[in-house]
């Protein structure tokens, strides 16, 4: 009889050794804590990326925040160099009393005239009587206040005042021509002149003309059928309208020559060789309008 069956015979009083069978037991133990330590440095691992990361944002953050502090101290830094270097505003040359604005006027006239000779030159100039100052009493075109203190009460404007309010005799004669160098001083102006407590109930229209999207032949139309109490437009417009009649001057008495506003290079329309050459040889020198100012009949007011 053989003793030796299959391997799954086994004696009746067979009993499993101990060692082999703890040893069993610790290979299967052994992979467990490995895997509990392999997930404990994962963790480590991990939680050293995540402060890792914590610290790069923080370290981020506070560069950007240190920048922002540089940027807003150069800022204020340029703010303080400016507001002790920028100059003071230059006064208008209106301010000036008339004798001198005299002779700024022809100084700016020569500038036209440049290849006159000085016996040409004085056929031309505007009487000293003419000149007036309207600087003190009209501030309100400047800051667009009400028309009220536009012409307010003065020993230079009063008749001024009582004409724009009276009932105009003729199309496109104006009582006032307001020059101005720009457009958009221009509408400013107009705006005021149309005020109701200026030109009260009998006072007529007020004229805007330049330029700017509206034809010449429109303009002349619109003066030849309308009675106006002022016109307020720019010198190269208002030159070729008094060229053309369609501007009469049959009730000018006074001509407002806007000389505070300034440009952003900060020249006046006498500083700008453009509009100081029209307002001269169109519109101040004019034919009918230098004999008006030659006769006393036509008043010269620099705002």
């Amino acid at each position: 009889m053989n003793r030796h069956g299959g391997g799954d015979d086994l004696d009746d009083d067979f009993v499993p050794d101990d060692l082999v069978a703890f040893s069993d037991d610790d290979e299967g133990g052994h992979s467990a804590d490995g895997d509990d330590v392999n997930a404990l440095l994962s963790a480590d691992e991990d939680s050293g990326e995540t402060a890792e990361a914590l610290r790069a944002q923080t370290a981020a953050a506070e560069k950007k925040r240190k920048r922002k502090a540089k940027d807003k101290e150069r800022k204020a830094k340029k703010q303080r160099v400016a507001e002790t270097t920028e100059p003071a505003e230059t006064p208008s040359v209106a301010a000036q009393p008339p004798s001198l604005l005299v002779d700024y006027v022809s100084s700016m006239q020569a500038k036209t005239f440049s290849k006159m000779s000085g016996i040409e030159l004085a056929d031309i100039q505007i009487p000293d009587r003419d000149f007036n100052s309207g600087h003190d009493d009209m501030d309100g075109i400047e800051e667009s206040r009400p028309a009220q203190t536009l012409y307010r009460q003065s020993s230079v404007l009063p008749t001024l005042r009582i004409r724009l309010a009276q009932r105009p005799k003729y199309n496109g004669a104006p009582t006032l021509l307001f020059v101005a160098g720009a457009a958009l001083r221009v509408a400013d102006a107009t705006r005021v002149l149309k005020d109701k407590e200026l030109r009260g109930e009998k006072g007529g229209d007020v004229a805007k003309l330049f330029a700017k999207h509206i034809k010449l032949e429109d303009h002349i139309a619109f003066l030849r059928r309308t009675k106006l109490s002022a016109a307020a437009g720019t010198p190269g417009r208002l030159g070729k309208l008094l060229e053309r009649d369609a501007l009469s001057t049959a009730a000018l008495t006074h001509v407002i020559v806007d000389v505070s506003h300034r440009d952003g290079k900060q020249r006046n329309i006498l500083d700008i060789p453009e509009t100081r050459d029209e307002l001269f040889r169109m519109v101040l020198g004019a034919p009918k309008v230098l004999q008006g100012l030659r006769q006393g009949k036509i008043q010269l007011v620099l705002l």
